[in-house]
């Protein structure tokens, strides 16, 4: 399903299980030595979609250890992004001369619990998803703009190196499966230009939802 919302020149493994030829390097064990089994597991296994989307792409893989902020390092050249929920894990990778920059997010396709969605929605968010669900009250509208806004943060930090809040950017979800995010703080310049929002793009399928976002070199 992500594979579907990014241009060809990404390439995505997913898997909806944890195999057990997924390894580690030493590196990354040394990262997850004291985690509970299930975190060990999600963190094995989408690495082991790294690597097989690394190799299809033609660049070896190294450890993806975790670096600021929880971002793993990646390759040389290459841009990425991982993605893991109960049930899912995902990396994409893109050569660095096609994309300047992506992020994918995965999802249960269930409502935030209690109090999340107050807490990341802005007024004006508030007001589309309650409008959103109004007319289709089965799509899970709350959780796709917390996944969105995931996928806008995994994009924005490789181009700022800085964090971005869940208010600093406003985000509008459409029917047709697009979004557009909005900055709300001057974007990352990106060949000689200021960006001022993201675009992307959602899905709900079998009880998982993802959105992406690609910023094309």
């Amino acid at each position: 399903m992500i594979g579907e919302l990014l241009p060809a020149s990404v390439l995505v493994e997913v898997a909806y299980d944890d195999p057990p030829q997924a390894r580690l390097e030493p590196a990354e064990e040394a990262v997850i030595a004291r985690a509970v089994d299930s975190r060990r597991r999600e963190f094995t296994t989408v690495r082991h979609c790294a690597r097989l989307a690394l190799t299809r792409l033609g660049v070896p893989y190294r450890p993806l250890v975790p670096g600021l902020r929880g971002a793993p390092g990646w390759p040389d050249g290459v841009v990425g992004s991982l993605t893991h929920c109960a049930g899912f894990r995902a990396a994409a990778v893109a050569r660095a001369t096609d994309v300047t920059s992506l992020g994918i997010d995965a999802e249960p396709a269930l409502p935030l619990p209690e109090g999340v969605f107050d807490a990341i929605a802005l007024p004006a968010e508030q007001k589309r998803i309650a409008e959103l669900l109004a007319e289709q009250p089965e799509i899970p509208w709350d959780r796709i703009l917390f996944s969105a806004k995931e996928s806008v943060y995994k994009t924005w930090f490789p181009l700022t190196g800085l964090f971005l809040d869940f208010s600093e950017a406003d985000l509008t979800l459409r029917p047709d499966g697009t979004f557009h995010a909005e900055l709300l703080v001057p974007g990352p310049v990106v060949g000689g230009h200021r960006l001022g929002s993201f675009a992307g793009r959602w899905a709900v399928r079998d009880g998982l939802l993802a959105t992406a976002i690609t910023v094309l070199a």
